[in-house]
């Protein structure tokens, strides 16, 4: 079994809705979840956008290899209207980030693991240090509540009472 970190977030349509029904997808299609961060409201990063984002991470217990995963994950968002486009970041209602596989390092045209951007995005540190305090980034060899000391991003972060 593999322990993979996935960071889960939306800022259109019924987001409640989007995320029972997008954590329930992902444990009928990639693997038992073990561990859930509260859910978080934050700007969004890197566009303008009148909704605001929410974001939770989450950890799971998967036998995919990271390919496979990143396939069903990216069929789930599919689900939700998600449209790929090379033009930066949008607006929409499910996106889902792997944000560590195991102790994994992987680059490739299609995949990037651990995700690049964890240490600069509060939307990402605050849930994980929530779940995972202690766990080491690969490759900085920082926890997760060293990045969260030392992450510049000013994000305003609300818990959502969900």
């Amino acid at each position: 079994m593999h322990k993979v970190f996935l960071g889960i977030g939306g800022n259109l349509g019924n987001k409640k809705e989007n995320f029972i029904r997008c954590e329930k997808l992902i444990e009928n299609r990639v693997g038992k979840i073990t561990s859930h961060s509260s859910v978080f409201e934050t700007p969004p990063w890197g566009f303008q956008s009148e909704n605001n984002f929410w974001n939770c991470v989450v950890c799971l217990e998967t036998e995919m290899p990271p390919e496979e995963l990143l396939y069903e994950i990216q069929q789930i968002e599919n689900e939700f209207g998600r449209e790929r486009k090379s033009t930066g970041y949008v607006s929409r209602e499910m996106d889902i980030d792997i944000l560590y596989f195991d102790d994994l390092f992987l680059e490739n045209n299609t995949l990037i693991i651990p995700h690049p951007r964890i240490h600069q995005r509060l939307f990402v540190l605050v849930p994980l240090a929530e779940i995972a305090p202690e766990f080491k980034h690969p490759l900085l060899r920082q926890t997760s509540l060293q990045m969260l000391e030392n992450c510049k991003d000013t994000s305003v972060i609300t818990k959502v009472n969900f």
